[in-house]
């Protein structure tokens, strides 16, 4: 047992976009045997009625145990930074971890329910480790808070993808802006990474040492790194406004022909988009499982009612 090494295992984030939020893994070493990497977060598209789950936030991931060599040479040719740190864990500690993660990546146990803030690949590797430490990792990280919210996070994470960026932002409601401690933020793999950094733990004699021992970049990164703090988008989305109010304003003066037929297009589409965008939302509240999109104060500018306003729009 005092030759297993343990590792983290943080890759930056992908060009597609669940690849943006990045990844966790843990790694085991053990001389004489190739090195084992355990990843959380894995999902089939083939799974049964995956899209349905998909869009109700019921979705069945599960951990999967592989060659870590296979593994690094997909995250190199994805051009994805690879950041390993190496543990300082006494035996015990290690062998209780492998112990775990063995029974875990049995199929009987390798399911779990995923959720995006509270059950995702590195939540689960947080919580594996956490385990193992006998709670130093949340010792570390509740508490402590660098004002960060689900929100924040998530638009910060997607901010190189706008229009999927502003779809998750109307989609989540106000669970998503409480204050999340490190704790919590270790949802995403490059927090948990730095939590880590932070944490120590006692060894034999009662002493304090840091639990990481090594850190080694493995590939850098080529995909574009996130920001610290998501684009503030209320001052160009201010100017559009008021752009868009002056030339309807100035489309509605006359009732020209020529100026009726885009006013009422424009009225269409912007009714449509209303009342489909609200519809939306009811589902995310009433219908799917994640508590992040639910009470979703958006209803008040995206409603289902404005579909009942389509016939007057086409009568403009």
């Amino acid at each position: 047992d005092s030759r297993l090494i343990v590792s983290l295992l943080t890759i930056g984030p992908g060009e597609i976009f669940f690849e943006r939020f990045g990844h966790n893994a843990i790694v085991v070493r053990e001389p004489g045997r190739p090195a084992i990497v355990y990843n959380y977060g894995i999902f089939d598209f083939a799974q049964e009625d995956f899209l349905l789950n998909f869009a109700r936030g019921r979705m069945l991931y599960r951990v999967i145990d592989g060659a870590l060599e296979d593994d690094l040479a997909m995250y190199r040719a994805q051009g994805r930074s690879i950041v390993e740190q190496t543990l300082d864990i006494d035996a015990q500690q290690a062998r209780a971890l492998v112990d775990f993660l063995e029974w875990n990546v049995r199929p009987e146990n390798a399911q779990y329910r995923y959720d995006y803030f509270e059950a995702n690949c590195s939540t689960r590797v947080r919580d594996a480790l956490d385990r193992a430490l006998g709670g130093a990792l949340r010792a570390q990280g509740e508490g402590r808070s660098r004002g960060y919210t689900w929100r924040l996070d998530a638009l910060r994470l997607m901010a190189p993808q706008p229009l999927l960026m502003l779809g998750i932002d109307l989609g989540l409601g106000p669970y998503a802006d409480q204050r999340i401690d490190y704790w919590q933020e270790s949802f995403v793999p490059e927090t948990l990474a730095y939590v880590a950094g932070q944490t120590t733990r006692a060894d034999a004699s009662g002493a304090r040492v840091a639990l990481v021992a090594q850190t080694a970049q493995l590939a850098a990164g080529v995909v574009e790194e996130p920001p610290l703090l998501p684009p503030d988008l209320r001052w160009p989305f201010l100017a559009i406004g008021v752009a868009l109010g002056l030339a309807l304003l100035w489309l509605a003066r006359e009732a020209l022909p020529a100026r009726r037929i885009p006013l009422a297009a424009f009225a269409l589409v912007f009714q449509l988009f209303c009342g489909i965008g609200g519809l939306l939302l009811l589902f995310l509240w009433l219908g799917t499982v994640p508590r992040a999109a639910w009470r979703n104060e958006n209803l008040v500018l995206l409603h289902p009612l404005c579909l009942g306003l389509l016939p007057a729009g086409g009568g403009i």
